[in-house]
């Protein structure tokens, strides 16, 4: 039963990454034969980034249009809110550190034409064509990514301050975001043809050295994410509830770790979550909000692939992993899709795009930082399920106070 379960959490990615495995192989045995695989593709990247704009808008503007019933929990969600993107920051601030000492695409370069870099402008410049566009038309393009998040979410703050007038556009959405959904179910159906396809014309035209600068950026993400797990979340414990709280994290956090590494589903894990948090002693109320959200709103693994595959994108195209406005815009994007990309459908997906046009890299690098994630994807769940009971608890000190640890053992 249990090699059924991993089955089948694990059968898409298991599928792909055997997928991207034998189009390697082929690749690396024809070498520029291959590329005729070419147009297999192109038409999976080409309908991936077709559907993308139609589901970053429902998926966004429902998310956030249905989260009217929130506000009579304004503390605990504000705190908790805060927490999730401090951690955030802190992880991405980890990550960076470490890409710079061992960048994980060093010494590939693929010759592939990327746009203009987003690096190259000034801040002011930069915040401005982010975030905004000059027209709404411009709005509807895969190009223009962050501005379109960004009137989704108003869009859905709209929706849901109208209370019952709005009630009817929130169902709208919300079942065109499954529509898109279910749009994008189908078409992974041809995702392991596609991508197998793209990766033994990839092998075939640059070589096998791509396939290593894959496990160097896995040798440097796995300990990271069982060091950060080791070191950081004791420390969080600590600020939370000071030795006793650091002791009793670490006593009860290693079963939700093992069973989010196991499952790769922070869904699954919430139940084991709950249990340890009342073994902990976190207060029912805190971590009966924060562990659901935070299930799928609270991703300091998701946090440090964003950047690892950041990083990784600017090595193998030749570029600079450097400078002020460079790493500000890295934590952003990470934090957004550690916090707010990760709480809607397809999140992964449009984070990974996003990535892709904020830096001005072609759409070929999308499967490419694709790859890392199912590469990514066990450690990052555990870091990720496991991280949303230390959240707990410091959402608990914010809360209650610094003695809420002894107030609720005794």
């Amino acid at each position: 039963m249990e090699k059924k379960q991993i089955w089948k959490n694990y059968r898409l990615p298991i599928t792909l990454l055997l997928a991207i495995a034998l189009g390697s192989i082929i690749g690396a045995v024809y070498g520029e034969k291959a590329t005729v695989l070419k147009p297999f593709g192109d038409i999976f990247i080409n309908m991936m980034f077709t559907a993308v704009v139609p589901l970053v808008f429902v998926s966004v503007a429902s998310a956030v249009g249905n989260m009217a019933n929130m506000k009579r929990l304004r503390n605990i969600i504000g705190n908790m809110f805060l927490v999730f993107v401090i951690t955030g920051i802190i992880a991405a601030l980890i990550i960076i550190t470490v890409v710079k000492i061992a960048p994980p695409a060093a010494g590939v370069n693929l010759s592939m034409e990327t746009g203009t870099e987003l690096e190259k402008l000034n801040f002011g410049e930069q915040v401005v064509k982010a975030l905004t566009v000059g027209d709404f038309n411009l709005l509807l393009s895969k190009s223009n990514m962050l501005p379109l998040i960004v009137f989704s979410i108003i869009f859905g703050i709209c929706v849901s301050a109208l209370g019952p007038a709005g009630a009817p556009v929130a169902k709208l959405l919300e079942s065109l975001s499954k529509v898109f959904m279910k749009f994008i179910d189908i078409l992974m159906l041809y995702a392991p043809i596609g991508l197998g396809a793209y990766f033994a014309n990839l092998v075939g035209e640059f070589g096998p050295q791509l396939l290593g600068a894959y496990a160097k950026a896995m040798a440097i993400y796995y300990p990271l994410c069982f060091l950060y797990f080791f070191i950081a979340f004791p420390i969080y414990g600590y600020v939370a509830a000071g030795k006793e709280g650091a002791k009793r994290l670490m006593k009860h956090i290693l079963p939700p770790g093992i069973t989010a590494f196991a499952t790769g589903s922070s869904i699954a894990t919430m139940p084991v979550n709950l249990e340890a948090a009342k073994k902990i002693g976190i207060p029912s109320d805190i971590s009966e909000i924060v562990l659901p959200i935070g299930a799928t709103m609270h991703m300091d693994g998701t946090v440090f692939s964003s950047i690892l595959k950041i990083s990784f994108l600017f090595g193998i195209f030749g570029q600079p992993f450097a400078g002020a406005s460079t790493y500000l815009t890295a934590i952003a994007v990470s934090v957004m899709g550690g916090v707010v990309m990760s709480g809607v459908p397809g999140g992964g997906l449009i984070g990974e795009m996003l990535i892709v046009n904020l830096y001005g890299f072609p759409p070929e690098a999308f499967p490419i930082i694709a790859t890392i994630g199912f590469l990514v994807d066990p450690p990052a769940t555990m870091i990720n399920a496991a991280g949303d009971t230390v959240a707990s608890m410091v959402v608990a000190r914010l809360v209650e106070g610094k003695d809420w640890l002894k107030k609720a053992v005794s």
